[in-house]
């Protein structure tokens, strides 16, 4: 069964990662032209939406899979734009996975809101 406090915490927890995942994209100092106001509320909401899938998904995997494998399949529409540019688009989905694992880790692990598909 679907848990509110599961989908509350993770979702929040892919807000916070959209964040600093903007901060980071933001900062780079090697950047031909600085990051559009439009881009980075992009990353912000896919962060976001990469939370709430992890909250609401049943998938039946170890927690720690289940974050690597939603954080990968949801960084894939970020990483497409930037296809010319090989290394952003892998870090892209390599920094997806880690958030994925990190907003399980958060919510699975140490806030105890386990998912739906493993209670």
């Amino acid at each position: 069964m679907l848990t509110t406090k599961r989908v509350i915490i993770a979702t929040i927890c892919g807000f916070v990662f959209g964040i600093v995942c903007m901060l980071f994209a933001s900062s780079n100092p090697n950047a031909t032209e600085p990051l559009s106001t439009t881009m980075k509320w992009t990353i912000i909401i896919s962060r976001t939406m990469l939370g709430f899938t992890i909250g609401i998904s049943a998938i039946r995997l170890n927690w720690w899979l289940h974050g690597i494998v939603l954080g990968a399949i949801a960084s894939i529409p970020m990483a497409v734009p930037t296809i010319d540019r090989l290394g952003i688009a892998i870090g892209s989905i390599v920094m997806g996975m880690i958030y994925g694992f990190l907003t399980e880790l958060i919510s699975s692990v140490l806030l105890k809101a386990r998912s739906a598909a493993l209670s």
